[in-house]
């Protein structure tokens, strides 16, 4: 959520940052600055009335201590013009109420300014390519077929069996299948561990509350599963629920950063998304992922983001997957973030880069919204801190990646050397 006062200090600055978000300019700070202006004006009214009330209170006190007889005219207008101001400050009430909720609704609809920073771009076509690694490793063989042909042919990844069960989009891992992802997990959370987060492992049916503090509502419900009966969500991604594990505390300065690492299941409609990646473990409804997320202080905000980058690099870099760095543009930059980078991973029956991991800076915008603080000893007051996630890594993707970038010519698809400890075996 972006700071009311400072769009009322800054609006052409704030505006023209949302603007490179989109060419429409579709997010007009505008109607908020009208109701800001309409709130203050309502504020300064209800804080003279109340003087007067309490002027008022003061003199009639007086006036009845000092002996003076309550049916007199100067008493009697006292204390109607009493009534008058209160009922005033009652009607006064609800409608300061309704215009902090209009403007609290309008502020929860913004996205994140971008950085400064961050490459200025009208959609994905702008993203900036940072760098690469792995050359070396992307196969030569021309006979790689796509992974979900291959996980078919080895029997260890079924869909029509998947969509009797549940509908498209969803799959079943078989034997070695299941196998694998498991490896994947215990691997990349061993990693992760070693690099110093500390394991949670948290509900994945969360309410609505923590679904706003990081951004996924009000603006994105109908890309999430909701219960009927219950103010309950299946997590779209870890982020939401181990980022609001310090929704309403106070930390100590002492505490950050913290670091934590989590795996569940996620659960996406994908919406607006039919048509694309239909096939295979890109683009499921379900499915596993490992996330890294951090609470920092705002003055490490972005060394811990390009260390966070780091950390998902090296899970890509031990399983021996050429992949790329990107810098996303404004245009193509997530509801939340205020920069983002992209680890896309080589894909080679695509002959292409696809996503399998996001590191975001959310700088203290997921913070305001879940009002997560810090104090800093010798300091008054507090702060908001700044969150960063990323996906250490995406399971389905990684496993898609292993599947075609280590496929042998014989039709079997070789282990990598870090999984083999966990699989005690060295093909699939």
């Amino acid at each position: 959520m972006l700071d009311l006062k400072q769009i009322r200090e800054n609006p052409d600055q704030i505006q023209e940052l949302l603007n490179r978000r989109s060419a429409s300019n579709e997010y007009d700070l505008a109607p908020i600055l009208e109701l800001d202006r309409q709130r203050r004006e309502l504020e300064a009214m209800r804080t003279q009335l109340q003087a007067r009330s309490n002027e008022i209170g003061k003199l009639y006190g007086q006036k009845i201590k000092s002996g003076g007889d309550p049916n007199s005219a100067e008493i009697k207008a006292l204390k109607e013009e009493g009534n008058e101001v209160k009922a005033k400050l009652s009607n006064l009430e609800p409608q300061e109420r309704e215009i902090k909720a209009q403007i609290e609704n309008l502020l929860l609809q913004l996205p994140n300014p971008p950085s400064e920073s961050t490459p200025i771009g009208k959609d994905e076509t702008d993203n900036v390519e940072i760098r690469r690694w792995g050359d070396e490793y992307i196969p030569q063989n021309p006979k790689i077929i796509p992974h979900w042909d291959i996980g078919e042919k080895l029997g260890i990844l079924d869909t029509e069996r998947a969509v009797k069960i549940a509908q498209a989009r969803f799959v079943n891992l078989i034997g070695a299948g299941a196998a694998l992802e498991r490896a994947l997990i215990n691997f990349m959370l061993d990693r992760q561990i070693a690099a110093g987060y500390l394991e949670v492992m948290p509900p994945v049916l969360i309410n609505s509350t923590s679904l706003q503090g990081t951004g996924q509502l009000p603006k994105f419900a109908e890309e999430s599963f909701k219960c009927q009966d219950d103010d309950l969500w299946l997590a779209p991604t870890a982020e939401v629920p181990v980022t609001n594990l310090y929704r309403d505390e106070i930390l100590d300065a002492a505490q950050l950063p913290i670091k934590h690492c989590a795996y569940t299941p996620c659960f996406r409609r994908e919406a607006g998304s039919y048509g694309r990646d239909t096939r295979g473990l890109i683009r499921l409804h379900q499915f596993n992922k490992v996330e890294l997320v951090k609470i920092v202080h705002p003055d490490t905000s972005e060394d811990e983001h390009h260390a966070l980058v780091k950390d998902a690099e090296a899970i890509l870099q031990a399983l021996k997957l050429p992949y790329r760095v990107i810098e996303l543009c404004t245009g193509d930059l997530g509801f939340g973030a205020a920069k983002c980078y992209d680890l896309e991973v080589w894909l080679p029956s695509a002959g292409t880069y696809r996503e399998i991991s996001s590191c975001s800076n959310f700088r203290d915008f997921q913070a305001r919204r879940a009002n997560i603080r810090f104090k800093e000893a010798g300091k008054k007051g507090t702060q908001f801190v700044h969150t960063l996630n990323g996906s250490g890594l995406a399971i389905g993707r990684t496993m898609a990646a292993v599947l075609e970038n280590y496929q042998q010519s014989d039709g079997t698809v070789k282990i990598p050397e870090v999984l083999q400890p966990y699989l005690k075996r060295e093909t699939l």
